[in-house]
């Protein structure tokens, strides 16, 4: 039998510091003078109340090595019950959403996926706005530390190519992941509110600036304003959000080692070089049809094609136009830059840059072998050789990534939703991106309209792509049998 004392005593911990978090939006809405800030005080007391509960009825777990399969389920209940208690202070806002919507909110909000059943952001109470955006800014530091210490252990979709120095189930690797978690953290708060700092200076509000530079940061999208960033309507804060977004995007690892001394690890990483060149390709293509083919001028056309194209790339999901009026050659770009995602170890989501490495490395040596039968090829990734392992992790990811896909676009297609919403709206969740494509769920439409069960598939697809697919081993029966 599984030991599950270590497993409820560390999500006890998430959620006592989860309800520490529900006080941030209490203070502002009774600064405010909103009355929810009893809703927050007591969804706060009640995740407490609970979360202590479980820590101490399960304090006999502390200091015991957590297997493999431990760590496959703890992530996932972790997620899942954070979400849970994420939700009670939509439930009973003043905006009177149903469980439903506010537990898709709350599992938007957390996965950093961005994708929002809330209409009037303008005018919604400050408490709601700032936990919205807080839940996302918790999620993006719980999925980087994921990155560095849980998914490299699991062997999940060729993570283990990240271990960190000793990183495994031993009792040096413990401290080692730790530390380099706090320096990770610290690296994500400074580079938080350097962000705020510019937004604030480039003319937006206190609370706007902070708000937007969590989920920036985080790359998940929520904003202050149905209208996005595009509210603002200002080049300068465009430009702060793109530096933004790329810098969540690139793997904060990389940053640690810069604190370090390696001041060469980002430019050598050949991951980020990817990804530039990725975003440089695509900005130029984008900016090249909105200036010729939809007679934009050329600045114009380099400012929304450079935000959009990369809040689309990483995920993060902020919007300054509606880009389903740029025409049939924009969408499908759109469309299949939303699974890419940035690189691993940041907040981002999708399959991930490495991944297409390590495929493209694969099929290279592949074409190789075919034209000389007699050679002998090394696929290489970050001038490294890739082992047989690692290839067959990131194929198996492919393959689950997109029976997944299918699987959700089948049954959105099953509860009425249109073909471009439902494949669409599969494609914007297990990658988190936010919005999607058309007028329903589109960056100018929200999630409200869908029905309770697509929210709840959609919910799943969240978890899933946030989770890296590896929840579905919890449905094996030969996972439960060890």
């Amino acid at each position: 039998m599984m030991d599950f004392r270590p497993i409820f005593m560390t999500i006890g911990i998430l959620l006592g510091t989860l309800a520490v978090g529900m006080s941030v939006p209490a203070a502002a809405d009774a600064m405010a003078g909103n009355p929810d800030w009893q809703v927050f005080a007591v969804s706060a007391g009640v995740t407490l109340f609970i979360g202590i509960a479980m820590a101490l009825s399960n304090r006999s777990g502390a200091g015991r090595k957590i297997s493999t399969r431990q760590a496959f389920v703890m992530t996932t209940l972790s997620w899942i019950i954070l979400t849970v208690f994420a939700a009670l202070p939509f439930t009973f806002s003043e905006l009177n959403l149903s469980y439903t919507d506010a537990f898709f909110e709350a599992m938007s909000g957390i996965t950093t996926t961005g994708s929002t059943v809330i209409t009037g952001l303008d005018s919604a109470p400050p408490g709601i706005l700032l936990w919205r955006s807080l839940l996302q800014w918790l999620g993006g530091i719980g999925i980087i530390v994921m990155a560095i210490a849980v998914m490299p252990m699991l062997r999940v979709g060729g993570m283990q190519l990240f271990r960190v120095e000793s990183s495994d189930l031993s009792e040096k690797a413990l401290p080692r992941t730790a530390h380099i978690a706090g320096v990770i953290g610290a690296i994500y708060l400074a580079l938080s509110s350097l962000t705020a700092a510019a937004y604030w200076a480039a003319g937006m509000s206190g609370f706007d600036a902070v708000a937007h530079a969590m989920t920036t940061i985080a790359t998940g999208g929520f904003s202050t304003s149905d209208g996005s960033i595009g509210y603002f309507k200002s080049p300068m804060i465009d430009t702060i959000a793109i530096v933004g977004m790329i810098i969540g995007s690139l793997p904060f690892l990389l940053y640690f080692k810069t604190l370090q001394g390696d001041y060469k690890s980002l430019i050598r990483d050949s991951q980020v070089q990817w990804f530039i060149a990725l975003v440089f390709a695509l900005v130029v293509i984008v900016a090249g049809w909105l200036w010729l083919g939809q007679s934009y001028s050329p600045i114009r056309a380099l400012r929304f094609s450079s935000f959009n194209v990369i809040s689309i790339l990483t995920g993060t999901g902020y919007a300054t136009t509606d880009y389903n009026l740029w025409g049939g050659f924009v969408a499908p770009i759109f469309f299949f830059i939303m699974f890419v995602g940035g690189c691993a170890g940041s907040t981002t989501c999708g399959i991930k840059i490495f991944r297409f490495q390590v495929l493209y490395a694969a099929a290279r040596t592949q074409i190789h072998q075919l034209l000389q039968p007699n050679g002998v090829f090394i696929p290489y990734y970050n001038r490294r050789p890739i082992s047989d392992e690692v290839i067959v992790s990131v194929l198996s990811f492919f393959f689950l990534f997109g029976v997944t896909f299918a699987v959700l676009a089948i049954g959105l297609g099953m509860l009425g939703l249109d073909f471009l919403t439902a494949v669409s709206g599969a494609a914007t969740a297990i990658s988190n991106v936010g919005p999607a494509l058309g007028s329903i769920i589109g960056p100018a439409g929200t999630f409200q309209s869908l029905p309770d069960a697509a929210k709840w598939l959609l919910s799943a697809g969240m978890l899933l792509g946030r989770l890296e697919l590896f929840t579905l081993v919890l449905f094996s029966r030969a996972f439960w049998r060890g």
